[in-house]
């Protein structure tokens, strides 16, 4: 998927229906000169639905489409007859989407299941006709209730990639080379930081026909928790991978500094996000030699569980892909 394809974050004003109005109407035929009354109640006001799509990955067709609004529910008429609901208007986003309120930042809803349904903002009520209001002491009513105004407000709706496995790491990790290598994705790859602006998903096969999703999730920077370098939007998206590769180059001046900053950021941002399960990937060993990497193993904490790799030369990728099953095994029992 293109970058430029890929949003992941838009806003929008939505307007539900108003109801429509109960009538005001007495029964007339050619037998009844003076009927009772029988003016129908009104139709509802639009609804405007999120709906969750499986086979959407982008919020890229809702881009331009800044206001969303939904018909009004028809008045009622005689003969007891309801007017019409007003037109529901369907949203269909990706999984993994929340909706927020622009003024409260109240989150309304999140969608994760396909063909999962939330009402984002409700049409009016249709008014009463008079038919409701006919009494022992008022037989003609004339009256009736006006529909109830329908709701407007400005929306967010915010993507976080649903993913089995999140790459974690600096900017020029490696992680979009992994991708590349690892699935049939074509992540932009350069040798400069933040050649990645958006996340990237791949389908990686795994033995017996098996597989997982793997999201390349653009550089976090120190300082990422805070905002700095578009920190937190990057970040979201790892709320919603269940494992965590966290990558560190070979030539990284203090491995353990490294990951500690990375698991520091994760922390400030969201603490749950260190109760997944992790593997840690010493990525780009193809510029070291064994002697070199046995020194670096050894430096390694005990705790980690660590794979020596290289996408350029593709060491090490059928031990990595057994570790993340693993771990994602693990995950599920949990």
């Amino acid at each position: 998927m293109a970058e430029d394809n890929f949003i992941d974050y838009i806003k929008i004003n939505c307007r539900s229906g108003h109801g429509g109005a109960g009538s005001v109407h007495f029964h007339r035929d050619r037998n009844t000169a003076k009927g009772g009354p029988d003016g129908g109640d009104g139709g509802r006001g639009g609804h405007i639905i999120l709906r969750g799509d499986r086979n959407k990955w982008t919020l890229l067709h809702l881009r331009y489409r800044k206001h969303v609004i939904s018909d009004n529910g028809v008045a009622g008429s005689a003969n007891n007859s309801t007017g019409a609901d007003g037109e529901d208007i369907i949203l269909d986003v990706p999984l993994g989407t929340i909706a927020r309120d622009v003024e409260t930042g109240h989150l309304d809803c999140e969608i994760l299941d396909h063909g999962q349904e939330k009402v984002l903002l409700e049409g009016g009520k249709g008014g009463q006709g008079n038919t409701n209001f006919k009494s022992a002491t008022q037989q003609t009513p004339r009256f009736a209730q006006t529909g109830i105004p329908g709701q407007e407000a400005w929306k967010i709706l915010e993507l976080k990639v649903l993913a089995d496995v999140g790459l974690v790491g600096f900017p020029n990790a490696g992680k979009s080379t992994l991708l590349s290598v690892l699935s049939a994705a074509k992540p932009k790859i350069g040798a400069y930081p933040f050649t990645t602006l958006k996340p990237n998903l791949g389908i990686v096969s795994y033995r017996e026909n098996l597989s997982f999703v793997m999201a390349d999730i653009p550089g976090i920077i120190e300082g990422a928790n805070e905002g700095r370098g578009l920190g937190l939007r990057f970040l979201r998206h790892i709320e919603r991978n269940s494992v965590l590769l966290f990558m560190l180059p070979c030539d990284t001046d203090d491995l353990i500094k490294t990951y500690e900053t990375l698991e520091g950021e994760l922390r400030a941002y969201n603490p749950e996000l260190l109760d997944k399960p992790r593997v840690v990937a010493i990525t780009k060993c193809d510029m070291i030699d064994q002697e070199l990497q046995k020194l670096i193993s050894k430096e390694l904490p005990k705790i980690w569980n660590s794979v020596f790799i290289s996408a350029i030369s593709q060491t090490g990728l059928t031990e990595l892909k057994d570790a993340l099953w693993t771990a994602l095994q693990t995950n599920e029992v949990n």
